[in-house]
């Protein structure tokens, strides 16, 4: 028996934000000093670390539920399904739908309610839910996907990841050039072969790391210190990676039961280029390998950061063979994995 993805969709906005587009912003520290490095300084550093060069932002008039929506059509659109069949919907995001300008998350109803209405689904017994899990969050509707499925209360789920993160940065701290907005999508179906999910780990650390990114004032003292933008501990947060990701993969790959040497693509969250390097660096080290080549597409360069979209982004990108050098074949075995606020950590292992 197996939890199989029969379609894959993603949107990615069209509108391209360079690091050049940063040139003329205001970046202070968190006590509200102005940088003392050029912002050019700033951006090449920024570039050098997580390997960013352009991010995408939506459409003013567009919302993160818009961009679900997208993402579902094409999903759809690849598994030859009728809509009607979808027994759940579960939207991944975490600051649900802001409209431009605005101060206050829109939640009711929720991204996947709207999502269902926008696709005009009638059937009142398919499910929708979203779920809140930081950037992991899609990897971890698509392991509750699993589950449905394996209790035999669903034979089809659309998992969507969604996230416009441009318009919850403090536009004075650097760390607002990192994120980006966008949208993927898969679709899950029960299958009596071999393959699909094989495995799934799944870790929440609170006791210390949970308020490692948080909700927190601008760092320019003018500004309203009610209104809260994303934050984080960077550096924390880069530790804690390098610590405990790798562990997670190792424990994920060892349950499928799949050698090292089988993995075909690791898909890891697309946060920092050197961090998921060093991540991958030390997880192969786990088992005294060295790391194969191309073995980790990275989307991050051109998209950016925007969270629970990237893995989903990432795999409809090579599935759609969009990304040179990446494809997937039958009987391919990859690794999921994602780390974020919570701080959570999730790792999969999916076989074509």
């Amino acid at each position: 028996m197996g939890v199989r993805i029969i379609g894959s969709g993603s949107f990615v906005p069209k509108n391209a934000v360079t690091n050049k587009d940063f040139d003329k912003f205001d970046f202070r520290d968190e006590h509200g000093t102005v940088l003392k490095h050029s912002n050019e300084v700033i951006a090449r550093k920024l570039q050098e670390i997580t390997g960013i060069e352009e991010r995408r932002y939506i459409d003013d008039d567009k919302l993160t539920s818009d961009m679900g929506f997208y993402a579902a059509q094409k999903a759809l659109e690849a598994a030859q399904i009728d809509p009607e069949t979808l027994d759940y919907i579960i939207f991944a995001h975490n600051f649900g739908d802001v409209k431009k300008g605005a101060i206050q998350t829109d939640l009711l109803p929720t991204l996947a309610a709207r999502v269902k209405h926008n696709l005009r689904i009638k059937n009142s017994r398919c499910v929708a839910y979203d779920i809140l899990f930081g950037c992991p969050g899609w990897l971890e509707g698509s392991i509750q996907a699993k589950a449905f499925i394996d209790a035999g209360i669903a034979k089809r789920c659309l998992v969507i990841g969604a996230e416009t993160l441009s318009r919850v940065i403090d536009l004075h701290d650097r760390d607002s050039m990192i994120y980006a907005d966008g949208a993927g999508a898969t679709i899950y179906e029960f299958d009596a072969s071999e393959g699909g999910i094989l495995a799934h780990e799944t870790g929440s650390f609170t006791y210390e790391e949970a308020f490692y990114l948080f909700f927190g004032k601008s760092y320019n003292p003018d500004l309203d210190p009610d209104t809260r933008y994303i934050k984080m501990h960077g550096r924390k947060i880069y530790e804690f990676a390098l610590q405990q990701v790798p562990q997670a993969m190792k424990n994920c790959l060892d349950k499928s039961g799949v050698a090292i040497d089988q993995l075909k693509k690791i898909i890891i969250h697309q946060a920092n280029e050197k961090m998921d390097e060093a991540i991958v660096s030390r997880f192969y080290k786990l088992y005294d390998k060295e790391v194969p080549e191309n073995i980790m597409p990275m989307s991050i360069h051109m998209l950016g950061n925007s969270s629970v979209a990237t893995l989903p982004t990432l795999f409809d990108m090579i599935m759609r063979k969009e990304m040179i050098h990446h494809q997937f074949e039958k009987g391919d075995v990859i690794l999921f994995a994602s780390v974020g606020g919570g701080m959570n950590i999730n790792a999969m292992v999916y076989q074509f």
